[in-house]
Formats: structure tokens, sequence, C-alpha cells
């Protein structure tokens, strides 16, 4: 049984509908007034310099549309973006999706003392404000760390060897999930255990090299962790 699982959101956690959606187009609607507001502030102003420096001769503004539009897992975007998420969540104007079968899954493998980690391409912000608004409540209590790309790229080793450190385990007893065949190489290239979650929802494709589950529950079966209605192990 691993003793610690890492998961990806988009796909995995969470429909990728709600990210392209959902979030996104709450930014973009979004963007325009809350740097007026805020350009003043330090935190900020610190990636708009961050902007300026990757997109040289262009407005932040347009930059920061442009790789949305795109969905590049860019480090000032994803930073810029969770600090607008989390007045949408606190306001109550966005609440973070789940899969139904992922919460008590979540419960059930951290009553059994299993470490829990998030690793997505969205920021650390965003992801602690997703979980922690979420339609079952709020998560956050369940999880041992987050990972963005500050971490390193999710489709490098060196990423999850970074993580496994993290957590103080050897990664032969981490279990990473995603629905990105080529993030799960990087992780099986570093010595985690992967399995590929196949959202029907979403469309994922199977690959050929890793195993395949449907749902948390399925995941849970093939691992050896707990069900969400079993008692903790132990």
């Amino acid at each position: 049984m691993p003793r610690c699982v890492v998961t990806d959101i988009e796909g995995t956690t969470s429909a990728i509908a709600f990210v392209k959606e959902t979030l996104f187009p709450f930014v973009e609607r979004a963007l325009d007034g809350f740097l007026a507001k805020n350009a003043g502030d330090p935190a900020v102003a610190a990636i708009l310099d961050e902007v300026r420096a990757l997109a040289p001769g262009q407005d932040p503004a347009d930059a920061l549309r442009g790789w949305m539009a795109r969905d590049e897992k860019v480090t000032p975007l994803k930073a810029l973006q969770g600090m607008i998420w989390r007045q949408g969540f606190e306001a109550g104007a966005l609440r973070g999706h789940l899969w139904p079968d992922v919460a008590g899954c979540l419960r059930a493998w951290a009553a059994a003392g299993i470490a829990l980690r998030i690793y997505s391409s969205g920021s650390v912000e965003a992801q602690r404000l997703l979980f922690g608004h979420t339609e079952a409540g709020d998560l956050t209590p369940l999880l041992s760390g987050f990972d963005d790309t500050r971490t390193g790229p999710k489709r490098e080793a060196a990423s999850y060897a970074a993580i496994a450190r993290t957590a103080g385990l050897p990664p032969a007893e981490v279990l990473f999930l995603s629905d990105v065949v080529e993030e799960l190489d990087a992780a099986e290239a570093a010595g985690m255990m992967t399995c590929q979650l196949v959202r029907a929802a979403d469309g994922t494709v199977a690959g050929t090299r890793h195993p395949s589950c449907a749902t948390f529950p399925e995941v849970a079966a093939r691992f050896g962790l707990p069900a969400p209605d079993e008692p903790p192990a132990g």
C-alpha cells in the first residue's frame, strides 16, 4: 500500500470543464479591474514584472490573456489567477468542483495515515482555494502538501523526485495519480507508482503503459488503499 498519494487536479480530481469553462472565464472577466485596483500591491507588481520579462514589449494584460487562451503553464499567470480566484471563492462566487468519488476516498486515506499531496500546474494558492471551498467542504486539513510549477515542470522526473524528498519517502512508496500520460511517465521515471485516471466525461484516452482507473474507489481497490466505507486500517 502506498504511504503517500500525490494527485493532479484537472482531469483527475476535478472536471477539465470546471477549469476551462468556470475558472478561466472568471479570471478573463475580472482581470482588467483586478490589475487596475491592485497594480500598486507589491505582490501584484512583482508578478507584472515577471510577465514583462517573459513577454517584452507586450502589454501585460494581453500577454496574460494569450497565455490563458493557450493554457500555457506560466508561473506568473498561475500566481495571478490564484489571487483573482481567491476573491471569487471568498465571495462565494466560486465553488471548487470535485468528482463525487473523490472526497470520501481522500478522507478514508488520510484517516488511515496515508499522506496526501497535490501537484498541479495551478498555483499552490489556487490549489488551497479549490480544496478549501469544495462542494464537499473544506478538505485542506486532509492534505499534507501542495506543489506547483515552482517545484518543477510536470513532465520532468526531477520534479517528482523533489516531491518524494519533501514527503520524506522513497519514490517507490509514493503513488501519483493523473490523467496525463506524459506526467505519469515522468513520475514513473522518478521511481513512483502511477495510475491514470480515465474520466469518461473528460474524454480521457487510456494509455498502455500505466494502470488506469475510472474512479478513486477503483484506485483504492487496485492499490490496497481503504475505500470510503471501510474503517481506517490499524
